[in-house]
This record gives structure tokens, sequence and C-alpha cells, in this order.
């Protein structure tokens, strides 16, 4: 899988093969089959790979819920961010063995906020799909976007795009282009992201509103 990885940063999904990793590693392409059925597989198994590290860099279960919890999901954004092939292979429901590590590790934390169990699942899941789904979402386009122009030149043609629209149907996005022009891809995560937590830190708080 490392081998894998390694070969996905440096050449792309397009630039991987069987016949490539075989040379990598030595071995012949028949025999990477008994571990893989098909190069789909592989891929999706590397980015788990890739969601793995994100442990590493994440706090351990002793630092407070939310406090934890941002630090998890910014650690996994910012290493889908190195490996962007990856991000859109970690999907929901979880059945990988990091993909499960990860939900579970939120779900703890949850748990660890106080919230009742009854709200435990449905909060848990929702934290989930927030950190991989709009991690997806912001870094996938890059490595299709990528290959023909880059991130600075395609935000630029589509805030061209928006200014070219009606105001009068449009009045946010016609007025919002210099922000998409200079956006920063992480910070436009985080906001998100302390909106969600925030919410569940209001929700599990015990003190009573001023």
């Amino acid at each position: 899988m490392d081998a894998a990885v390694a070969l996905l940063d440096e050449r792309g999904e397009r630039g991987l093969t069987f016949r490539l990793l075989a040379k990598q590693l030595n071995t012949g392409p028949g025999a990477l089959y008994w571990h893989v059925t098909n190069k789909d597989e592989l891929v999706t198994l590397a980015a788990d790979q890739v969601l793995g590290r994100a442990f590493a860099a994440a706090p351990r279960l002793e630092k407070g819920a939310i406090a934890g919890l941002r630090a998890l999901a910014i650690a996994v954004f910012d290493v889908l961010d190195r490996h962007p092939w990856a991000a859109s292979h970690v999907t929901a429901p979880a059945t990988l063995p990091n993909a499960l590590r990860l939900l579970d590790r939120i779900g703890t934390l949850v748990a660890r906020t106080g919230l009742p169990a009854e709200r435990q699942f449905a909060v848990t899941t929702a934290i989930s799909y927030y950190i991989t789904g709009v991690s997806a979402q912001i870094i996938t386009p890059r490595t299709t976007v990528g290959a023909t122009t880059s991130r600075d030149a395609y935000l630029t043609q589509t805030a061209e795009r928006w200014e070219k629209l009606d105001p009068a149907d449009y009045p946010f996005l016609t007025r919002t282009t210099t922000d998409l022009r200079d956006h920063d891809d992480r910070d436009q995560y985080t906001t998100g992201l302390d909106l969600l937590l925030d919410g569940l830190n209001t929700t599990t708080d015990p003190r009573p509103p001023e």
C-alpha cells in the first residue's frame, strides 16, 4: 500500500498500473492479484492507507472532546490535501479499517461530550460525512482541473462567469467574486467545521442560557 500511495502521489490514478507497481516491488503483476482484484480496489485501499496517517497527527482521547474532534477533522483534511487523489475514495458508510477507526474515534469523542445516547449516531455520522464529504468536494476538483489549468486560473475563470450573472437573480454570487478568487480552502473547511462543532457544543453545554 505504501508503494501504491507513492506512485499515486507521483503519477495520479491514470499513471498507476499493476505493471509499474510490480516493478517497484520487484515482483510480477500476477502476484498483486493475490491481494487485490483490480485497480479500483487497489486505489481504494491506498486511500484508506492515507486516511490512517491522519491518526498520527490527531490528538489522543485525553484531550477535550470538542478540541479532539476539531484536531482530528483538520488532520484528515490536511492528509487528504497532501494526497488529493485519495479524497474521493474515502466514502461512507465506513467499511475499510482506517475509515472504521475514524468513525469510531469520532463517535467516542461525541459520546464524551455528554450528548444523549439516542443522538450520538446521528451526530457522529453527520460529523463524519462533513469531514470526508466536504474534504472531497474541496480537494478532488484539483485533480481534474490541475491537469489542464491551475487552481488560481480556474477560480478566476469561475469568478468571471459569476460577474456576468444578473445581480437581480444572483445578488450574493455577483458581489462575492473576489472572495471566490482569494479564498483559502483550508479556511473554508475549518469555517464550516467550527459552525458544526459550535452547534454540538451548545447542544451539550449543561449551563442554562444567560
